[in-house]
């Protein structure tokens, strides 16, 4: 017998949906479901946060006319179902592959996608904005936003609801209500609404809401504003609720997976003349039973069995990832010393803190999708005697940066930060990428940075970070390590010295420098300032630094962070063209080894920087500076990401396609080395 046609190969836009009976919408939300793990089984996503809307967004979208109505998504993590209402189903199987459709909103991708959503709490922003706009131009279309509970922890959708409450435009805000964020929340807000949910009294049966929502009196109480809604249905409101205080309507809760009563209540707040704020509840994962019993896995998950949700397991022997072993070693730190508190905003597994909370619950702190608040909090541990380790994405840190300058650098304050998922993120995409950390962070007095090559290095620069004074950042990426021994013992790093790789040496070993012991969880003390001297460079290799008359080479390659594995490729194919190349761990960006450079400069070599950052202000751009301010003429040649917004991809495809792979960097020098030859002629 023929297949019989799914209801969601109907639907190619919004206008589809209104044709259909309730039957027929049950069964697109169970295609819908299907699509959503089918999917995401064999591209990985954002499955649970999705199969959490799904009724939710139909119902949104029976409720209006899109366009010329619009819905502004928050964080994207739940826009999964609106890309496939909005004519890119036959292209989702594509989801964050490279060259396929973003698994965020993305503007260039289609006009029902109003921004490109990856960071939370903007949304409401960005909607007052388009209010504002169609006010000012005299339109009277529907502007919608979609905002997570989680989401309601960060200042930025606060500042935006005092301003929505201010204007008092025609605005309606749905807070889709799934008690997480990736982990569970942890809030004053959080238990506000979580009272709301399980007080009977706030709650009526379906068809008695929606004859409050559809009848005349509530119409008309509901454009009444600045008046306190009606007792007659007061179980409608959220208790105590600060919504109203700041003069927006608030109405719920209620049931977010019945799409006839997410309709009714949107289709009676946009016909109100100011804000109106949906408050529904859904259940993150619903209808998978696999992600509704790990909401947090399922969150964002790689590849897993459609059938079971298991993940393919690493194979035995394969490397930890980077973020284990930062967790790991933090943990040793932790064991050895009382004051170190963990910080994390809202992304406790996926910043390895999970583990500290385990050992440490009353050393750990989740303040929500916040992060310049975290970083504020930070500060004030610091002054207060503890050692803050905040764990945070590149990319995320940035939402920090004015607290990072004012709160922690200009007061001197002791913070570590740790930057996971330092330079590209992969399937994520830009919004995700961590490419500009060194740009920003180089920039800020008395800020030292630290690029650990591999996982036995993040050891001993964690460590190293604990030890100094004043804020000390360091950044690792994503994914799996190297797969070297772990030191027994840290090391702790003299500040702003390199560390020499013998190409030669490290061909019969595993790690770089040709060590190789486990990790201890009692950490080595020692002076920074001091460690290690007498040996001309902190591996004990006894390979010193070279002066004017000793180096034969013609090539200094100057690398850091997850560039360093890359340079040593590059090497390797210089010596086979017959250049003969030096090759550093930089270790530091902040403060640079100057000695090395200037001595590396005089010799006469091309100074060849390598960097996993964005060609602006980092590294490249430190050496040049030096360089500069020393009066050193020296060919100079900056590998690095260009100057302009990454993709998704692998992310070993987008560092080649950036310019970073060796045979590429090799390419580049030997075309400069014979640029430098013909010149000098």
């Amino acid at each position: 017998m023929p297949e019989t046609p799914r209801i969601l190969d109907t639907v190619d836009c919004p206008a589809d949906l209104k044709g259909l009976d309730e039957a027929e919408l049950a069964t697109l939300a169970a295609e819908i479901r299907s699509q959503l793990v089918a999917t995401t089984s064999a591209t990985g996503g954002h499955l649970a946060p999705n199969l959490g809307v799904v009724e939710l967004t139909l119902g949104i979208y029976r409720a209006l006319d899109a366009p010329p109505d619009m819905v502004v998504f928050d964080v994207g993590h739940q826009a999964y179902v609106h890309k496939l209402l909005t004519g890119r189903r036959d292209d989702f199987d594509t989801l964050r592959t490279y060259g396929g459709i973003s698994g965020f909103p993305k503007r260039s991708e289609s006009p029902f996608d109003l921004y490109g959503s990856g960071h939370a709490s903007d949304s409401l922003s960005i909607a007052l904005g388009y209010a504002l706009a169609r006010d000012a131009r005299g339109g009277d279309e529907t502007v919608l936003a979609v905002i997570g509970d989680g989401s309601m922890t960060g200042g930025m959708a606060w500042e935006a609801l005092n301003q929505i409450g201010q204007c008092q435009t025609r605005l309606v805000i749905v807070l889709n209500d799934n008690e997480m964020s990736i982990s569970r929340n942890e809030s004053a807000f959080e238990a506000s609404l979580g009272r709301a949910r399980m007080d009977p009294r706030y709650w009526g049966t379906r068809e008695k809401i929606q004859r409050q929502l559809a009848g005349p009196k509530v119409g008309r109480g509901l454009v009444r504003l600045g008046t306190r809604v009606k007792d007659s249905f007061k179980h409608l409101l959220v208790p105590g609720t600060i919504f109203e205080e700041l003069g927006i309507v608030s109405v719920g809760p209620l049931d977010g997976h019945d799409i006839g009563l997410v309709e009714t209540a949107v289709k009676a707040a946009r016909e109100m003349d100011g804000p109106v704020l949906i408050h529904a509840v859904t259940h993150k994962g619903r209808g998978f039973e696999p992600a509704e019993a790990d909401q947090a896995r399922f969150h964002g998950i790689g590849c897993f069995d459609p059938d079971t949700g298991e993940c393919s397991q690493p194979a035995d022997g394969a490397p930890p990832t980077y973020t284990s072993v930062f967790s790991q070693a933090l943990i040793a730190e932790a064991a050895a010393n009382p004051d170190i508190y963990a910080i994390t905003a809202a992304m406790p597994a996926g910043t390895g803190l999970d583990k500290f909370q385990q050992a440490f619950p009353e050393r750990f702190i989740d303040v929500g999708i916040a992060e310049g608040h975290a970083v504020g909090l930070a500060a004030g541990l610091a002054f207060g005697g503890k050692l803050p380790v905040f764990a945070v994405y590149s990319t995320f840190l940035q939402r920090g940066y004015d607290q990072l300058i004012g709160d922690v650098a200009l007061q001197g304050a002791h913070v570590v930060f740790a930057l996971d998922r330092a330079g590209f993120v992969g399937d994520d995409g830009p919004t995700h990428a961590g490419l500009y950390d060194l740009t920003y962070l180089r920039s800020v007095p008395t800020m030292r940075i630290l690029a650990p090559s591999d996982e036995a290095e993040l050891v001993s620069a964690l460590h190293t970070a604990l030890e100094l004074d004043g804020p000390v950042a360091l950044r690792y990426p994503r994914g799996s390590a190297e797969g070297v021994a772990l030191p027994q013992s840290p090391e702790t790093w003299e500040i702003g010295r390199a560390r020499r790789i013998d190409v030669a040496a490290m061909k019969d070993t595993g790690r770089l420098d040709g060590s190789s012991t486990p990790l201890s969880s009692a950490p080595s003390k020692g002076n920074p300032d001091a460690a290690m001297k007498g040996t001309g460079r902190l591996d004990g290799s006894n390979l010193p630094v070279p002066t004017d008359s000793q180096s034969s080479t013609t090539v200094a390659l100057l690398a850091v962070g997850h560039m360093v594995g890359r340079a040593r490729k590059v090497a390797e194919l210089l010596v086979a063209r017959g250049i003969e190349a030096s090759l550093w761990d930089m270790r530091w960006v902040k403060p640079i080894d100057e000695e090395l450079i200037a001595a590396e400069a005089r010799a006469g070599k091309l100074l060849v920087t390598l960097e996993e950052n964005t060609i602006r202000g980092g590294f490249g751009s430190a050496v040049a500076e030096f360089l500069s301010a020393a009066g050193l003429t020296a060919p100079l040649l900056q590998i690095a990401v260009p100057d302009e917004f990454s993709v998704q991809g692998p992310i070993d495809t987008l560092l080649d396609e950036a310019g970073l792979a060796p045979q590429h960097i090799v390419e580049r020098i030997t075309e400069r080395l014979e640029h430098s030859d013909q010149g000098a002629r």
